[in-house]
């Protein structure tokens, strides 16, 4: 909602939840179907609107199988599916899958199979690969090989095909025990793309020549306990002169805007010390609800700014007044 619109949109194409969410009931209503062959779920959805590489995300997610371990189910493919077929148990009875592509050459990543965060964008068909994949994701807590079945335990969905109720809630059910997971994981993924879109654009419009600017790096002199040199979000510097940066994320925790505005005194009171500056990049109303947090942030910075173009323009024009004098 505060966000300058193309920040907002290289959000939206690195955050796949609110796409799973969006997408469910239509994964769900596919899956409730009794099909006589699980090829037909392929058909239905290559004919369908529905991104053959979008359904695999929802099985990635529902299984909890990560690019790491489809690296080593590829690497190990041997072990696991000796005969290179599958076979599994299916509502009594022993089903036999031949891999058509698996095990492949290189690695099986999620960029390879069209799920990671921008190639969601791209509709995929379901192609062998994608079928191969496919097929040890629902099936995989059932198949005969015990070794197999261990490492695939949570891919457990072809449980509940054509069973409405029982798939809506399982899938609804895992959802919430998946999102327990990758809310961190989001939330700081956002605030590094919030760092990373100051960071450009400062580089972009300082005007400043010769000035480095980095991400998480340091202020000469200025440590924490242990004598570790303190890190912070940005810092842009030339020869003696360093500013830092820090962006203050509107997704966080109580802990996390505490824990910044509990440091903020004695950074501040160091960085005056040597010379420096430090300002605050202020995002959104999660930031702006936490006004004691807020207040010590605003009071121990020497420029703070909230998340806009034309906020931006004002820490520019700060930092240009603060580095205009530089060294030979």
């Amino acid at each position: 909602m505060f966000w300058p619109l193309d920040l907002s949109k290289k959000e939206a194409e690195l955050s796949v939840i609110p796409k799973l969410l969006e997408t469910q009931d239509q994964f769900i209503a596919i899956l409730s179907v009794n099909y006589s062959d699980v090829d037909n779920i392929f058909q239905v959805v290559n004919l369908s609107t529905f991104p053959a590489n979008l359904f695999l995300k929802h099985l990635v997610v529902l299984a909890d199988v990560g690019g790491e371990q489809l690296m080593r189910i590829n690497s190990q493919f041997g072990r696991l599916f000796p005969s290179g077929k599958f076979r599994y148990f299916q509502s009594g009875r022993v089903y036999s899958y031949r891999f058509k592509v698996l095990p492949v050459s290189g690695s099986l990543n999620n960029d390879r199979l069209g799920i990671s965060g921008k190639k969601l964008l791209k509709k995929h068909l379901f192609s062998d690969l994608l079928k191969d994949v496919a097929q040890i994701l629902i099936f995989g807590s059932a198949c005969e090989n015990e070794e197999a079945t261990a490492v695939l335990s949570k891919c457990e969905i072809g449980n509940y095909l054509g069973q409405p109720d029982k798939l809506a809630k399982f899938v609804k059910q895992r959802y919430i025990w998946v999102s327990r997971i990758t809310g961190g994981a989001q939330a700081n993924r956002l605030g590094q793309i919030a760092q990373d879109f100051v960071k450009e654009y400062l580089e972009r419009n300082l005007g400043i020549p010769r000035i480095r600017i980095t991400r998480n790096g340091h202020l000469p002199g200025v440590i924490e306990r242990e004598n570790r040199p303190v890190p912070f979000d940005i810092v842009v510097h030339d020869y003696e002169k360093y500013a830092a940066v820090e962006v203050s994320f509107q997704v966080t925790t109580n802990s996390t805007i505490e824990r910044k505005a509990g440091q903020a005194k004695s950074r501040f009171e160091q960085i005056e010390q040597a010379g420096y500056k430090i300002a605050y990049v202020i995002d959104g109303a999660g930031n702006f609800e936490r006004k004691n947090a807020m207040r010590t942030l605003c009071l121990n910075s020497h420029c703070t700014i909230a998340f806009s173009r034309n906020e931006l323009d004002v820490l520019c024009e700060f930092l240009r007044g603060y580095l205009e004098t530089l060294g030979p």
